[in-house]
């Protein structure tokens, strides 16, 4: 990487804290909002669903916006709304009749910050000049873990030391990271995703290339393999050991961030020496086999490991199709990029949701749910081989 490019490269890092902290923060107040607020617990369910809803809104629309004003200016209001979002969750919920409506108008704002950073992080990092964008890739993704397991740690912390009546000063301490960032981004270098003279595809262009399918399918699915695990971790824990809801998420989805950012910090650093389809296939492989480990070991302290397994084995899965997708198209700019978050996000929707509905079906038979989302590293395993047969890798 060269030199006048590391500011870039590291506040982009911190823009994954970012938004790892409007993804995760919330879902640790929801017993608070419903205590404090009085609010019943299926109206805070529908907090995440509309999170997720705006985000994936965000990426759609930012296809028709972010080249027309430009990637600095974009990753500037991501970071704002990030913010804003925070602050507003201290204000609105008392300044309007309805608590309710304040923190879904604060979900509202934070999650549109989010959507436009998913959008606009790892086409920003592609641009960067470096000697090996893969590993920079992977080293990017795993922030995210690492904002996750942060936000919970620090959290907790504060909570146990401060009480949790005092969210609202963590919810401003927690809303300078996207504020100082901000400053940072209007003054870091940010290079040209497509050469000078040339323009990046456009959707309908997209849309009859036949590779972008196969990596649209790789994404979905890649978020879906992450996903139908991480969200069931914390209850198969809680079930199987028979432990708290705090050591149920430290044993559950607290280890299965963490082996995935170390996964994605490996390649970072050693990437240079290792063939990424060749890691992405044993990966997905590996994948495979805690599916079944889930589903067939006998002992639910196998079944927890074997989930903690799967953490370091999707660790590639999401920055590993970013790279091939930039490789098979150098020219697919912030539409690709766009509708490849796009598919990222309605995988990790889909997959925890498809879990679930077999799992009831069965009646409440988890083993079995996570057994039939095998589909989707399976899937994703038949695309990197197919994206090998024809060719594609780093040029």
């Amino acid at each position: 990487m060269k030199n006048k490019y590391n500011g870039t490269l590291m506040a982009c890092f911190v823009g994954y804290i970012v938004q790892a902290i409007v993804n995760n923060f919330v879902p640790l107040l929801f017993l608070t909002f419903q205590r404090s607020y009085g609010i019943p617990l299926s109206q805070i369910t529908l907090l995440v669903t509309f999170n997720f809803g705006i985000q994936l809104l965000v990426d759609l629309l930012s296809i028709g916006f972010v080249d027309k004003i430009g990637y600095r200016a974009s990753m500037i209001i991501a970071h704002v709304f990030s913010a804003a979002g925070l602050i507003l969750l201290t204000i609105l919920p008392e300044a309007l009749g309805s608590p309710f409506i304040g923190i879904l108008i604060a979900v509202m704002v934070y999650a549109t910050g989010g959507g436009l950073l998913e959008v606009l992080v790892s086409p920003v990092v592609e641009a960067c000049p470096s000697d090996n964008k893969e590993k920079a890739m992977s080293m990017l993704h795993s922030f995210y873990c690492w904002g996750h397991a942060g936000v919970v740690l620090f959290s907790t912390l504060f909570f146990y030391m401060a009480g949790i009546e005092n969210w609202k000063i963590l919810a401003w301490a927690w809303a300078l990271v996207p504020v100082c960032n901000a400053f940072v981004f209007a003054k870091v270098p940010i290079a040209s995703l497509i050469e000078e003279g040339e323009r990046g595809l456009r959707l309908k262009e997209l849309f009859r290339i036949r590779i972008f399918w196969v990596l649209l399918v790789m994404m979905v699915c890649a978020g879906a393999s992450e996903q139908a695990v991480s969200q069931w971790a914390s209850t198969f824990a809680e079930k199987g050991l028979g432990i708290s809801k705090t050591a149920g998420d430290l044993a559950g989805p607290m280890a299965f961030a963490v082996l995935m950012g170390s996964s994605r910090a490996f390649y970072g650093k050693y990437g240079d020496r290792i063939n990424l389809d060749r890691f992405m296939i044993y990966s997905s492989s590996l994948c495979i086999l805690s599916y079944l480990g889930i589903a067939f070991l006998p002992l639910p302290q196998m079944s927890l490991l074997a989930c903690a397994v799967c953490g370091l084995s999707v660790g590639i899965m999401w920055p590993g199709t970013f790279s091939k997708a930039s490789a098979a198209l150098p020219r697919g700019g912030t539409a690709m990029f766009a509708l490849l978050a796009l598919g990222g996000d309605v995988g990790c929707s889909g997959g925890p949701t498809v879990v679930g509905l077999v799992s009831d079906a069965l009646g409440d038979n988890l083993k079995m749910g996570v057994l039939a989302g095998i589909v989707f590293p399976t899937l994703l395993l038949a695309g990197i081989l197919l994206c090998k047969k024809l060719g594609v890798r780093r040029s």
